[in-house]
C-alpha cells in the first residue's frame, strides 16, 4: 500500500508540475532590428549618423504603424521593452527608430570631428523636427525587413511619441512642442531644461503659450547635475510645475540618483504604458493659465477667412464691426462681407499698408506706393491727408489725430510722425532701428510703437499738443530662438487695457506694466497684423501672409475712433 501510495503521490505532483508549466504566458515575439547610416541631411548639412530600426513582430508591412524615436540611439532596453508591451497590448504596434545625433567627419587625421549633439538636441526651435519629418523618417520608409515587410509609418501625431536621456530628452520635447501635429507623447528621462542653449526659458513658456496636445513622463534623481549651465534636478521640477500649471498630461517619478540611465530604464516600461493609455484616443490639449482662459473661448479655434493672398496686412475695423484688411502685394483691399468673405472694396490700393478707420467713418490708410496717408470713403473715394514720407502703420485718435511709423527713411533711424487733426504734420521722435506697429491705450494717453528689430515696445506720454514724452522701452517681448528680434508688427488694445502684439512666434497679449501675460500662434505660423472685429468687438482678425483667419474671444477690443476712457488697473 505504501508503494502504491508513494507512486500515486509521485504522479499526482508530477501532474501538477506539467500544469503548471503550461499554464506559464509563452514569451513575447521577438521584432527584429537593423541600421544603417545617413548621410544625406540638409537641415544638417555635412553629418553623419546611425539608425536603428526596430519592427515588432506583429507589424504586417501594410498598415501604418505608430512611431518611436528615440536620441541616442537604442536606450532603456527599448526593444525588448517593445515586444513584451505590444504582446500585452499595453502599447499598439509601433516601430522604433533610434537615432544617434550628427557629427561632421574630421578634416584630416589630425582634426576633430564636429560633434553636433549639443546643437541638434539642446537648440530650440524646429530645425530638428524638421530633420526627422522631411528627411530621416521618409528615409526609413524605404527600408525592408529580412522578411520582406516594406515600413509604413503613421504620419499622424497622436501615433507618434520620442523620447530621450539628458540632451536627448530636451530634444524630444523640443519636437513635440514645435510639431504637436508630428509628437504628441514625449518620455523625457534626467532632462537637460538648463541654460546651455536656451531649454531654461521652457517653464516660462509653457505657461504662457496657448496649450498643445502633449502628453509627458519626466524621470530624474535629486543627485543629477548641478554645474555651470544648471540645476538639472530642480529644472526638470520646474518643468513638472508649469506643466501642471498649464493642464497638461504629465506624470513624474522622481528618485534619488544622479546623472545616469539607470532610472530611465527602470521606469521605461510604466512610462510606455502610461503615454499609449487610452490609445487611440488622443492626447489632450493643456487647459491652459487663468490669464489664457480669461481671453481664450474653450473649443473655440481659428477658422479661415479668406487665402490665396500675396502679402496681407493693415486689417481695420470701423463702427460697425465690419473688417477691411489689404494684400499689399496685389495693391487690393478687401472687406469681409456679412458672411465672413473676403471681397473687393479697392481694386487699385495704390500700396495700401497699414490701415485705421477715423472717427469720421473713413478709412485711414498708408497709400505707400505714393508716401501719403490717404483716406478712402465708403464709395472709395480718396482724400491725400498728408504726404511726403512712406509710412507704415497708423492709428487715428478719437479726435482725429494721426501717428504714423516711418522705418524706411534711415535705416535704424525710423521717425514716428504726429498728423494734427488740421492736416499738419511733424516729426515727434526718431531712433527706433525698426518703427513698425502703433496704437494707443484705451484712455488715449499712452502711445505704444513697436520696434521689430528689437524686442522692445517702447512707451510714450502723448502731451496736448501732440507730441511725446517720457519715452521708454516699456513692454518686454519674447523672442523665437531661431531669430534675433520679435519681428513685432500690428497692435491693439482690449477694454481692459491689454496690448495685442503681432510677432513672429505669434500673438503676445501683455498687460498694461508692460509683461507678456501669454502667447497665442497662428495655424500657418505666420502673422503681420491684426484687429477686433464684429459687432460687439469680440471677434479676433489677423492677417498671416497668405492668409486671413479669424476666432472669436472673450474679451472686446477698444477703438481708437471711439471716446478715451480709462480701463483697469493691472495687478503690479
Amino acid at each position: 500500500m505504501l508503494h502504491r501510495f508513494l507512486a500515486f503521490t509521485t504522479l499526482f505532483a508530477a501532474a501538477i508540475g506539467y500544469a503548471q508549466v503550461s499554464k506559464q504566458p509563452e514569451p513575447p515575439l521577438k521584432g527584429e532590428t537593423f541600421g544603417f547610416a545617413f548621410d544625406k541631411s540638409k537641415v544638417f548639412p555635412g553629418t553623419t549618423r546611425n539608425v536603428t530600426i526596430y519592427v515588432p513582430k506583429q507589424y504586417d508591412g501594410k498598415t501604418p504603424a505608430c512611431v518611436y524615436v528615440n536620441q541616442d540611439g537604442v536606450q532603456y532596453n527599448a526593444p525588448a521593452v517593445f515586444d513584451q508591451l505590444i504582446a500585452e497590448k499595453a502599447m499598439p504596434v509601433t516601430i522604433g527608430v533610434f537615432v544617434t545625433p550628427g557629427v561632421v567627419k574630421a578634416a584630416n587625421k589630425d582634426s576633430l570631428p564636429r560633434f553636433n549633439r549639443s546643437y541638434e538636441y539642446d537648440g530650440l526651435g524646429g530645425d530638428y523636427a524638421r530633420f526627422l519629418l522631411d528627411e530621416l523618417l521618409p528615409e526609413v520608409e524605404t527600408k525592408k525587413t529580412a522578411d520582406g515587410r516594406t515600413i509604413v509609418l503613421s504620419k499622424s501625431g497622436n501615433d507618434r511619441a520620442i523620447g530621450g536621456a539628458s540632451s536627448g530628452a530636451v530634444c524630444a520635447f523640443t519636437a513635440a512642442w514645435e510639431r504637436p501635429d508630428a509628437f504628441t507623447r514625449v518620455f523625457s528621462a534626467i532632462g537637460t531644461y538648463v541654460g546651455l542653449r536656451g531649454a531654461n526659458e521652457y517653464p516660462t513658456l509653457i505657461r504662457k503659450y496657448e496649450p498643445k496636445p502633449i502628453r509627458i513622463f519626466l524621470q530624474d534623481g535629486s543627485k543629477d547635475l548641478n554645474i555651470y549651465g544648471g540645476d538639472w534636478w530642480m529644472a526638470n521640477q520646474e518643468m513638472e510645475r508649469s506643466l501642471t500649471f498649464a493642464g497638461y498630461e504629465v506624470k513624474h517619478e522622481w528618485g534619488e540618483e544622479g546623472h545616469s540611465g539607470a532610472h530611465g530604464t527602470r521606469v521605461f516600461p510604466e512610462a510606455m504604458k502610461w503615454l499609449w493609455a487610452d490609445y487611440p484616443k488622443p492626447v489632450k490639449v493643456g487647459l491652459g493659465s487663468p490669464q489664457m482662459k480669461e481671453i481664450l473661448i474653450p473649443g473655440e479655434g481659428w477658422k479661415l477667412v479668406g487665402e490665396g493672398y500675396k502679402f496681407t496686412e493693415g486689417p481695420a475695423t470701423n463702427a460697425k464691426g465690419e473688417v477691411f484688411f489689404n494684400d499689399v502685394g496685389a495693391s487690393k483691399t478687401y472687406k469681409i462681407d456679412t458672411e465672413g468673405k473676403p471681397v473687393v472694396f479697392l481694386e487699385n490700393s495704390k500700396g495700401g499698408d497699414g490701415q485705421r478707420f477715423g472717427p469720421d467713418g473713413k478709412l485711414y490708410a498708408n497709400a505707400t506706393a505714393e508716401k501719403k496717408v490717404i483716406a478712402w470713403d465708403a464709395e472709395g473715394k480718396p482724400t491725400t491727408i498728408a504726404e511726403g514720407f512712406r509710412g507704415n502703420d497708423l492709428v487715428v485718435l478719437h479726435n482725429g489725430a494721426i501717428y504714423d511709423t516711418d522705418p524706411f527713411e534711415t535705416a535704424n533711424n525710423s521717425k514716428v510722425y504726429y498728423i494734427s487733426p488740421k492736416g499738419e504734420k511733424k516729426v515727434v521722435d526718431t531712433g527706433l532701428k525698426f518703427a513698425n506697429g502703433i496704437t494707443v491705450s484705451p484712455d488715449q494717453t499712452l502711445l505704444y510703437v513697436a520696434d521689430s528689430r528689437t524686442h522692445w515696445v517702447y512707451s510714450y506720454q502723448i502731451k496736448p499738443d501732440g507730441t511725446l514724452a517720457d519715452k521708454q522701452k516699456y513692454y518686454h517681448l519674447h523672442v523665437h530662438d531661431r531669430d534675433d528680434d520679435t519681428g513685432a508688427d500690428g497692435m491693439r488694445v482690449d477694454r481692459d487695457g491689454r496690448l495685442w502684439v503681432a510677432t513672429k512666434i505669434g500673438l503676445q497679449v501683455c498687460d498694461q506694466a508692460g509683461r507678456v501675460l501669454c502667447i497665442i500662434p497662428t495655424p500657418n505660423g505666420k502673422i503681420a497684423n491684426l484687429t477686433f472685429g464684429g459687432p460687439e468687438m469680440d471677434v479676433l482678425v489677423v492677417a498671416c501672409g497668405d492668409k486671413v483667419y479669424s476666432r472669436k474671444v472673450k474679451v472686446k477690443g477698444a477703438n481708437a475712433f471711439d471716446a478715451p476712457f480709462k480701463p483697469k488697473a493691472p495687478q503690479l
